[in-house]
């Protein structure tokens, strides 16, 4: 596992080891990121069941001004600590050890507006889809210009229309697919 692009560039990060974890290719990372384009640069980036912090760690790479991590798993969280320590990302990036919705709780309670959501939780946890789904569709937290993305199971069909988030596009690639949410009024 590597850094794509940006500052941090090349640079190896930690895999999941023995932890049982499905880290987002590096291919399906790139992929991601050139669809996001520029509009990473300064914003505010939430990796939600965050693994080894990959993604969230690409976009600090591409320029977001600050990213969340949000992880339960012990390990996971050890992983992403390691790996924002080795890059010497500091005051940029927090980690909340914490579920999905805990974690999204602390952010909410704070007010905190994001430009990107990315929700990646194992994918035979399809209910967490839909409660971490609902539950930032209720919430304040997307950005009205925001991206919610959600990577799945290829072949997985997630709610096409939320009360305030709308299926923008569906990306898929090998066994994996990533969806993007936007806020119906931005659609």
């Amino acid at each position: 596992m590597r850094v794509i692009a940006g500052t941090f560039r090349s640079r190896p990060l930690i895999g999941p080891g023995r932890l049982k974890m499905r880290p987002t290719s590096d291919r399906l990372r790139e992929t991601l990121f050139n669809v996001l384009g520029p509009t990473v640069d300064d914003s505010l980036f939430i990796d939600v069941c965050a693994g080894t912090g990959a993604v969230a760690i690409e976009a600090l790479s591409r320029g977001a001004r600050h990213a969340a991590f949000i992880e339960s798993q012990t390990g996971a969280a050890q992983i992403i600590k390691q790996n924002l320590s080795s890059l010497g990302i500091g005051s940029s990036a927090e980690l909340i050890q914490a579920d999905a919705i805990q974690g999204l709780e602390n952010l909410a309670s704070r007010r905190l507006v994001a430009d990107f959501i990315f929700l990646d939780p194992p994918y035979d946890e399809e209910d967490l889809y839909i409660r971490t789904l609902e539950f930032i569709d209720a919430s304040h937290l997307v950005a009205p210009r925001g991206i919610v993305i959600v990577e799945h199971r290829n072949g997985f069909r997630l709610p096409e229309i939320f009360d305030r988030l709308e299926l923008a596009r569906l990306l898929e690639q090998g066994d994996a697919a990533l969806s993007f949410y936007r806020p119906a009024a931005a659609a």
